[in-house]
């Protein structure tokens, strides 16, 4: 087996393609299709999403201090990938895109009535970094779409049809190979007894003396 050796550069694949809305308040709103998001905290909950200097959108997100992630299912893959090539200084994208504006419960700006889900952040802190920003952000809410629900009241995100981003490509997520910690979880118990007609057992030990 050999490999090529590369120069350094960002080969961190798959990463989640989502749509961050945001906006200023009498204004349209705007979105910018973000691959460069992460989860940084679990208590409190808080994301990070980088961005660049010159995008229209980061301007908007450091004067308000908040902004809505809207993950991307297949059917938002197309408008996902305009609403990154296209600027907000010169479309409307939800308009051009037939996006919903939904209302938020906690942030002033709007998430994307269409995505699954939408996750409602505040910015904490904002790290310059070279060719682009962290911005690190509190997630104060997050709201789903009823019709992913299953019948015990939990949420199927795996029916969302989810897209992944992996060098300048889409794709959609695929088979599920295992869960969080199958690969340490105890085989259940295999069962000895022999069925018999009528759906009775025979034990495999012997007789109990009456």
């Amino acid at each position: 087996m050999s490999k090529q050796e590369w120069k350094p550069g960002n080969m961190l694949y798959p990463l989640p393609a989502v749509m961050v809305s945001c906006g200023r308040e009498g204004e349209t709103p705007n979105i910018i299709t973000v691959a460069w998001a992460g989860n940084v905290c679990t208590n409190p909950p808080m994301l990070s999403i980088s961005v660049r200097k010159e995008r229209f959108s980061h301007g908007i997100i450091k004067d308000t201090g908040e902004f809505v992630v809207n993950l991307v299912g297949r059917d938002l893959v197309k408008a996902a990938d305009w609403c990154g090539v296209r600027s907000g200084r010169d479309f409307d994208k939800f308009k051009e895109m037939h996006l919903t504006p939904q209302e938020s419960r906690k942030v002033s700006c709007p998430g994307i009535a269409e995505s699954p889900v939408n996750i409602e952040c505040r910015v904490n802190k904002i790290l310059e970094l070279g060719s682009h920003d962290m911005i690190i952000a509190d997630v104060l809410c997050v709201t789903v779409d009823d019709r992913y629900m299953d019948d015990k009241g939990r949420f199927d995100l795996g029916a969302t049809d989810l897209v992944a981003y992996s060098h300048g490509e889409y794709f959609e997520l695929g088979k599920k190979l295992g869960k969080f910690g199958y690969s340490v979880a105890k085989k259940p118990a295999k069962k000895t007894g022999k069925k018999l007609s009528g759906g009775q057992k025979q034990s495999s030990g012997k007789k109990k003396k009456r």
